[in-house]
């Protein structure tokens, strides 16, 4: 019996959080039908070639373009996806390939770029890093672009997208998300996708509620179908009834009011029940990024992620660049504290002049301080930027990825002879990033050798638990089980009593967790810039307590 105007609850993975209700857009990525291509003779190759760079140029102007308004309008860190692709299309070997298949087989370039393009995306499809799996949309996007190029379509994605509407589809092409404007769709739903997906970044920076992983999604929501989306469940309502309504709606006006009541304190300190201030900084990439967490009552920066000045470069940016890049991205955070990440490249962020070698399991290679280590000159000029940087700012810099004491005075010792060559007098204080239990349980011994250290629970989560964290089927280990990780920091806490910590990275903005966090000691915690005011309200109603030394926690909840 047909289920169709009747009420039933759908359920999904969460990967962006917030109520909408809506009604349905459904949305079809698949390449608009053409022409079935025709055989060419050896005489028209060069004709074809012709083709295809004309079409290669275009999009190329295109995707400078998006990444430019993208940048403009959303967050650098998205236009580097658009930058990304564009380096992608101009990859000599593809063009060499194409032009390879045209020849070869006597095809067009249309027939070319879909075959050689299919043959691109399963073999990304079939690797086992998730990254690279991603990859496969990259190359079905740009396989889109190419062949709607060269066959004169214009095709502006979504550009029909209703007002308010609730977005669904299969998966979004990363040149789709860039028309998910907050003034057009109200929530996103979709059948693949995880929290690391482009459609899930996307959606997270533009706060629309985002629900992915939902089976058959087409074949149960039609368009028009009226939707409420509780991105904090991963639930979804279809048909709903009037009851149902209402206490969605009801639902919707309280969480309205408790954040117009939270925001009026942004920019109040965050202090306990019992008189202790804790410092509430906020994770950035960007000037967007800065400007939003200056809006929300960010008491600092706790991490800024610096490697959006090298993704989609062929070369390396120059001090003199990197120095402009950071005093524009830090500008709004004059007078306060600012953690500067070291370039954290390799695993999921090789670059192109590194002459990075692919590894058999990236995460456990070369990345972070210990590429950096390998390439001095990359490690030096972003050292010497940033002690021109502290000379007008409250600077410190974060080591990615320390895991032995030598990492830390290696780059100490840098950071002095850099220092005395500029004549700069002052160092920045020089802190680690714990993302390994190896730090966590030698931080006793680090102590004497850094400064303060945070700690990036992605990657301490993703290590402790085996479990990659840019893979969607084990997302539950991210969100659930937290238990051995409170313990390492307790434990790291209570090897180094006088260290300053921090803690950055997802958990940190978890208010359910908060209280734990504060058991562990920790007086600062950094986080995604939308979640400053709410962990401000959550800890202000809170006592702090003294580090924990029985190393017990409740369960997760």
């Amino acid at each position: 019996m047909s289920t169709r105007g009747k009420e039933q609850t759908i359920n999904g993975k969460p990967v962006s959080t917030g109520l909408a209700e809506g009604c349905a857009f459904v949305y079809h990525d698949e390449l608009r039908s053409l022409d079935a291509p025709t055989p060419i003779v050896a005489s028209d190759v060069e004709q074809e070639y012709s083709f295809l760079e004309e079409a290669t140029n275009v999009i190329s102007e295109d995707l400078a373009s998006l990444a430019t308004k993208v940048e403009k309008e959303m967050d650098s860190r998205l236009g580097a996806v658009f930058e990304a692709h564009k380096m992608m299309v101009n990859d000599p070997s593809l063009k060499k390939e194409l032009q390879s298949e045209i020849r070869d087989n006597l095809v067009n370039a249309s027939s070319a770029v879909r075959s050689v393009f299919l043959r691109w995306e399963r073999r990304f499809l079939l690797m086992e890093s998730q990254i690279s799996r991603q990859k496969g949309d990259d190359m079905k996007d740009l396989s889109n672009r190419l062949s709607n190029a060269l066959s004169g379509i214009k095709v502006n994605r979504l550009e029909d997208l209703p007002s308010g509407s609730i977005l669904v589809a299969k998966r979004l092409l990363p040149s789709d998300t860039v028309f998910l404007a907050k003034q057009s769709a109200a929530a996103v739903l979709l059948e693949y996708g995880g929290t690391s997906s482009h459609a899930a970044l996307f959606a997270r920076e533009m706060g629309l509620p985002c629900i992915a992983q939902i089976p058959n999604i087409l074949q149960r929501i039609h368009s028009n179908d009226t939707l409420l989306v509780d991105a904090e469940s991963g639930t979804v309502v279809l048909h709903p009834g009037e009851k149902s309504k209402a206490a969605f709606q009801k639902k919707i006006s309280g969480r309205k009011a408790a954040a117009s009541k939270i925001s009026q304190k942004a920019h109040k300190p965050a202090i306990t029940l019992d008189g202790v201030n804790i410092l509430v900084l906020a994770n950035i990439a960007s000037r967007a990024d800065a400007d939003r967490a200056i809006v929300n009552g960010a008491d600092g920066v706790g991490l800024y992620r610096t490697e959006l000045a090298y993704l989609g470069m062929n070369a390396p940016p120059s001090e003199n660049e990197l120095l402009e890049e950071m005093q524009h991205t830090l500008a709004p955070f004059e007078g306060k504290p600012v953690n500067i990440r070291l370039l954290d490249i390799g695993a999921d962020k090789p670059l192109p002049f590194t002459g990075f070698l692919a590894e058999s399991n990236p995460a456990l290679g070369r990345r972070g301080i210990r590429l950096l280590l390998e390439y001095p000159e990359l490690l030096d000029t972003q050292l010497r930027a940033i002690l021109r940087l502290s000379k007008e700012s409250d600077t410190r810099i974060l080591i990615p990825m320390a895991t032995l004491a030598e990492d830390i005075t290696a780059t100490r010792e840098r950071l002095s002879v850099l220092s005395r060559q500029l004549g700069s007098g002052k160092i920045p204080p020089l802190g680690i990033m714990i993302e390994t239990p190896a730090a966590a349980l030698s931080l006793q011994e680090f102590a004497s050798h850094c400064d303060f250290a945070s700690f990036g629970t992605n990657d301490l989560t993703q290590y402790t638990f085996a479990a990659d964290r840019e893979n969607a089927a084990v997302d539950s280990y991210f969100r659930d089980s937290q238990r051995a990780i409170f313990r390492l920091m307790e434990i790291a806490r209570s090897d180094a009593p006088d260290l300053p910590l921090s803690l950055c990275g997802e958990l940190a903005g978890r208010s359910r967790h908060t209280e734990e966090i504060l058991r562990c000691g920790l007086r600062s915690l950094s986080v995604a810039p939308p979640l400053v005011p709410i962990i401000k309200d959550r800890i202000r109603n809170l006592n702090y307590a003294k580090p924990n030394t029985t190393h017990r926690f409740p369960r997760d909840h």
